[in-house]
C-alpha cells in the first residue's frame, strides 16, 4: 500500500474543465498502476480512468465508458504525481473522485486496488 492524496476537486459550471491530481508516497510508486474512480449518490464506485506503471515505451492507459472521451490521464515519474483532465463537465459528473493504486497492471474494478485516497469532491451545476 501507498499513501495517496487527491487535489483539485471544486464546484464548477456545466461545460467547464477541471484537472484532478493525485500524489503517491514512496520510491516504488512508479511501479504502481494508478486510477480514478468516482462515487455518486448511487454509492457504487465507477471506473473513470487508469494509467499503468512508468516504462520507457509509455504507460498503458484505460478509460471508462462514462466520460465519453472527455477525459485524459497522465503521470510524472519525477514527483510521484498523476493527473486527470476532464472537459465539458456535466451535472452527471458530480461525485466524489478517488485516487487508487495497485502494484502491476491497471484494472477497472475497484476491488483490485489496495491503496485509496480520501476522495475529492466535484460538484457540477448548471
Amino acid at each position: 500500500q501507498v499513501q495517496l492524496d487527491e487535489f483539485g476537486g471544486r464546484s464548477v459550471l456545466a461545460g467547464d474543465s477541471l484537472r484532478l491530481s493525485c500524489r503517491g508516497s514512496g520510491p516504488t510508486f512508479n511501479s504502481y498502476a494508478v486510477a480514478w474512480f468516482r462515487q455518486t449518490s448511487a454509492k457504487e464506485r465507477e471506473f473513470v480512468a487508469a494509467i499503468g506503471e512508468v516504462v520507457r515505451s509509455g504507460s498503458t492507459r484505460l478509460y471508462g465508458r462514462y466520460m465519453d472521451g472527455r477525459v485524459s490521464i497522465d503521470r510524472d515519474e519525477r514527483d510521484n504525481s498523476m493527473w486527470m483532465q476532464m472537459t465539458q463537465l456535466q451535472n452527471g459528473d458530480t461525485a466524489v473522485y478517488y485516487c487508487a493504486a495497485r502494484p502491476g497492471a491497471p484494472r477497472t474494478s475497484p476491488e483490485d486496488y489496495d491503496s485509496w485516497g480520501r476522495g475529492t469532491q466535484v460538484i457540477v451545476s448548471s
